[in-house]
């Protein structure tokens, strides 16, 4: 099998602005585009949408809520997107993809991009490819998921870190996520605060990162979102019991508050306990100048330039440490870094060479080298 690499650190080719293209873009059906708060699948989504539209192409997007993009046409499956029901009902997931079936059949399309669970069952029945950024796990049950999609879907991994864990499932390129560094204030002076911000989950390591803390003799703020059953257990059995002293909880972080809260922390301090294909808080972090003290998971060395832009660590106990090494880093550093590999036209770029791959049938290898040539 033949795979092309899509590299985040290609820069955008003349070729690929030539002639444009008519996508069907399918987003999961629980936050709005883009989220107010919290959706980082859907952030990607709709800066994807908005690059595509000022690259000439024509998007098609089916999704929640009202049309906030720059999209063509926007159809709405819900007026109002059913958050409440995440994590409670599959039958949002079901709505979805039934509606997109019957809207983007009636189109004259190249690709659809489907960011859904669902949606992707119903790529055997079209004549045109079907396109599945893969947001989560390439384990577990959702590993088995995609595997038995086989050839019908044509898969993106967020990271090569993904990709390696399920080197099986129909890979087609990886393209890393991206923010729109000009919109994330960059501070070179810190406050001598660290930051954790996440979802509350074990996996994220919310209570390592106020044991690091501490033990640096640090005060640290937590920012995460705390909406579903598991995270509410997860933060009065382990984050409850270790506020106060120096540890403070600030709530769910909206754009503004994540922006002021990314921006002034001494670091960001992520201590995953999962093999997590891409932590979007990391680079946001570094957008704002400020480094990532994290642990060795997932994409974590993919994104983390070590010793540059932040501290990868392959062991907890080595956190402490690591919290005092990050503040000898250049905060233009971690900002220069993000703006090389992941601001929004490094990603829409790595899209359109999918997307013009898989329209033209043809799939073709493609080194790293070669990528960025």
């Amino acid at each position: 099998m033949s795979f092309v690499v899509a590299s985040s650190e290609e820069p955008p080719a003349a070729e690929d602005r030539e002639r444009p293209l008519r996508v069907g873009m399918v987003a999961p059906p629980w936050f709005e585009l883009p989220p107010k708060g919290y959706g980082g699948t859907e952030a990607v989504v709709a800066a994807l949408v908005d690059q595509l539209a000022d690259r000439g192409h024509e998007v098609t997007v089916v999704a929640s809520g009202t049309k906030r993009t720059k999209a063509a046409r926007h159809v709405a499956v819900y007026d109002e997107p059913p958050s409440a029901l995440l994590g409670a009902s599959a039958m949002p997931e079901v709505i979805l993809a039934a509606e997109a079936a019957r809207v983007l059949d009636e189109l004259d399309l190249d690709v659809v991009h489907d960011h859904s669970l669902a949606g992707p069952l119903l790529a055997r029945g079209r004549a045109i490819p079907t396109v599945v950024t893969v947001h989560g796990p390439v384990t577990g049950e959702n590993g088995d998921y995609l595997a038995r999609l086989g050839r019908t879907v044509d898969l993106v991994a967020i990271s090569d870190a993904q990709r390696r864990l399920a080197p099986h499932l129909n890979w087609v390129g990886t393209v890393h996520n991206a923010i729109d560094v000009s919109s994330f204030p960059y501070r070179e002076s810190k406050d001598p605060e660290l930051l954790w911000i996440g979802r509350f989950s074990p996996d994220k390591g919310a209570h390592l990162a106020i044991d690091a803390a501490r033990a640096a003799g640090r005060r640290i703020l937590l920012a995460g979102k705390l909406n579903e059953a598991p995270e509410h257990e997860y933060f009065e059995r382990e984050i409850r019991p270790r506020l106060g002293a120096g540890v403070e909880y600030v709530g769910e972080a909206d754009a503004q508050l994540k922006r002021e809260l990314f921006s002034r922390a001494a670091c960001l301090v992520f201590p995953i306990q999962w093999e997590e294909p891409f932590g979007m808080v990391m680079v946001e972090a570094m957008a704002c100048g400020t480094p990532v003290v994290a642990t060795r998971r997932g994409s974590v060395p993919e994104v983390v330039a070590h010793g540059r832009t932040g501290i990868v660590v392959d062991d907890v106990d080595d956190l402490v440490r690591a919290i005092g090494e990050a503040s000898e880093l250049d905060p233009a550093e971690c900002r220069a870094h993000v703006e090389r590999r992941f601001d929004l036209p490094v990603m829409a770029a790595g899209y359109e060479r999918v997307y013009r791959m898989l329209a033209e049938g043809t799939r073709t290898i493609r080194s790293l080298t070669e990528a960025v040539a």
